[in-house]
């Protein structure tokens, strides 16, 4: 989940809005979001390690300090202590609360893997993606962009392993993608988690009743998202 900013392009797009929900005085948006997965979506969350710009340098570092981090931004801090869904919300602030109190940088992580699987892309991809679905009439589930560019698809639970076979059977098994699943054992920072100081995750498709319970399968979501992958950000040999 390491970028590099120096790397990352001026885009003249609009940023994702971030759902406004309702909230009690003194409720920050991270708050109210974090009542909604846990109460509303039936999503766990779990309090993450952050992203951090390191002094002099370019590229972000993990706020748990290991140089050799394998997932930076991207792994629950110890202990983990996962904020179940159901979970009475005063418990479940009491927690992020605590979190926060020991590493102010920490972001909420949604789990991959358990509700759902995530298909990610490019930030161009899913722009051009999804009002070409939305003629087409395709089944979609929420779709989250973090401020470095990449745009992550929510689908059913099992499309992160089965991928391969998936792309296989639509043809594109030999031709290498800007399209990973992210399943079992993943986490992506939710939306409005602050990423690096560079801004914080959105959604560019919120989520809702339906499709936060059900997430589309991968078809005919993942031929689309594979074709534009192949147009318009291909992989240079």
């Amino acid at each position: 989940m390491g970028f590099t900013i120096g790397g990352m392009r001026e885009r003249g797009e609009p940023r994702p809005t971030i759902g406004r929900a309702r909230r009690a005085p003194g409720r920050s948006p991270m708050d109210t979001a974090i009542a909604e997965y846990v109460g509303l979506w039936g999503w766990d969350v779990t309090p993450g390690a952050g992203l951090r710009l390191a002094a002099g340098r370019l590229r972000a570092e993990c706020s748990c300090g290991r140089a050799d981090c394998a997932r930076p931004g991207a792994h629950p801090l110890p202990p983990a202590r996962t904020i179940l869904a159901g979970s009475p919300l005063d418990r479940a602030l009491d927690i992020w609360a605590d979190a926060r109190a020991g590493t102010p940088s920490a972001t909420a992580l949604l789990s991959t893997g358990v509700a759902f699987d995530v298909l990610e892309v490019p930030e161009s991809v899913a722009r051009a993606a999804l009002p070409r679905l939305d003629r087409l009439a395709v089944p979609m589930g929420p779709v989250a962009l973090a401020p470095d560019g990449r745009a992550w698809f929510f689908v059913a639970p099992g499309v992160a392993d089965e991928l391969p076979q998936l792309l296989d059977k639509l043809g594109w098994s030999s031709i290498r993608l800007r399209l990973r699943g992210l399943g079992a054992g993943w986490h992506i920072a939710a939306p409005p988690s602050d990423f690096a100081g560079l801004g914080a995750v959105g959604w560019l498709r919120p989520p809702d009743l339906e499709t936060a319970a059900t997430p589309p399968s991968a078809n005919p979501l993942l031929g689309a998202l594979a074709s534009l992958c192949h147009r318009l950000s291909p992989v240079e040999p």
